[in-house]
């Protein structure tokens, strides 16, 4: 069965403690709808470790990321950005994909 969403293998912990509850991303993944449920596997292998519900999803800018968001990703607010921005170094819209584990 096909995952509906990846996230890289290092946050796979995170997810699951529930310490990680927002994921931020581009355009290209926006399209999804609160009440959405979603099969999550790893960027990596794909292999699946999850099943989300989306709860919210928030269009923002690098610039207005905050120390909040960075708390629900788990890391710090200087972390955060910079692993935006080696994931989309060309992009500047974003969308706060909030999620809570089924």
């Amino acid at each position: 069965m096909q995952n509906d969403i990846t996230f890289y293998q290092r946050f796979k912990s995170d997810i699951l403690a529930g310490l990680k509850i927002i994921t931020i991303r581009d355009r290209s993944e926006s399209h999804f709808k609160v009440g959405d449920e979603l099969r999550v596997g790893t960027f990596e292998t794909n292999e699946y470790f999850c099943t989300i519900k989306i709860v919210s999803v928030t269009p923002i800018t690098l610039e207005q990321l905050t120390e909040e968001h960075a708390k629900q990703e788990n890391m710090t607010l200087s972390d955060l950005k910079k692993v935006i921005l080696d994931i989309y170094p060309d992009e500047r819209h974003f969308f706060v994909i909030r999620f809570s584990l089924l």
